[in-house]
């Protein structure tokens, strides 16, 4: 029997649950998963990965735009650069030898299980963040919206880029650069910077996928089945988000994620 019929679609509805505990940021582990358990190089892992985030964050999207909370002008202007860059990634990806590119993700996890770790520990204690100046991308009360700037745009520009050409190198949706971009960057409430984030994913994580289907390097026969599974996985934990969410869900998620990120790095060290 072969056990990769029941193991990805398993593994799809682990990434799902995460996603819908943590927001997008659970797609990360698509990539390692699809590593650890199928044998996959990153290669063919990572676009199996990006139909998987791009179904999930589509869905989170649509709901973000009904509950008009994603700023979709902003999303799509990093959407655009994203798209630009992705296919940049996507070539490069195969150029690069698995090991180097597997300890390259590994740094990656290890840098967003740290940040996500110290978060929540921070939540946890009750410590306040450290006062800013104020951000270049500010909202206009009167009108509900973003005023744009040159500086605004530019560091919108970056952030869509930058994580436009990682969800091609490495298969990550890029949702860990883009809400504490949108964070950093703009004023936003925390539920419009996750949706105005998800709109971002959604066409750059979907374009991805359409460019790997089309230069055929996708497998459609493990990601259909782990990006539907990823999808059931998704909305069961949404519905245990309502219970579970919060820090420590999100010091739980850090501390997998490093775990994941270390077993990772030995992994490419000693193949």
């Amino acid at each position: 029997m072969d056990y990769s019929t029941l193991i990805t679609p398993a593994l799809g509805i682990l990434v799902g649950v995460l996603m819908g505990l943590t927001g997008a940021g659970g797609g990360i582990l698509s990539v390692p998963l699809l590593v650890f358990f199928l044998g996959m190089p990153i290669v063919e892992a990572a676009p199996i990965a990006l139909c998987a985030v791009a179904l999930a964050s589509s869905i989170g999207a649509i709901l973000g735009l009904k509950n008009k909370i994603l700023r979709y002008k902003a999303a799509g202007f990093m959407a655009i650069f994203g798209l630009l860059l992705s296919p940049v990634g996507l070539w490069l990806a195969p150029k690069i030898p698995n090991t180097p590119l597997q300890i390259l993700f590994s740094l990656l996890l290890l840098y967003v299980g740290i940040r996500l770790f110290i978060q929540a520990h921070h939540e946890i204690k009750g410590i306040p963040e450290v006062n800013r100046k104020p951000p270049p991308c500010l909202m206009n009360p009167a009108i509900g919206k973003l005023q744009w700037t040159l500086p605004c745009a530019r560091a919108l520009l970056f952030a869509g880029g930058l994580a436009g050409f990682l969800s091609g190198l490495l298969g990550v949706g890029g949702g860990f650069i883009i809400v504490p971009a949108l964070k950093r960057f703009t004023d936003l409430p925390v539920k419009s910077i996750v949706a105005t984030s998800l709109g971002v994913l959604a066409i750059v994580t979907g374009g991805g996928a359409i460019f790997s289907s089309i230069t055929g390097n996708l497998n459609i026969m493990v990601a259909a089945p782990f990006a539907f599974a990823a999808l059931g996985g998704l909305l069961v934990g949404l519905l245990l988000g309502k219970k579970l969410s919060g820090p420590h869900t999100q010091l739980i998620f850090s501390i997998f994620t490093l775990v994941i990120a270390i077993g990772l790095m030995i992994k490419g060290v000693l193949h």
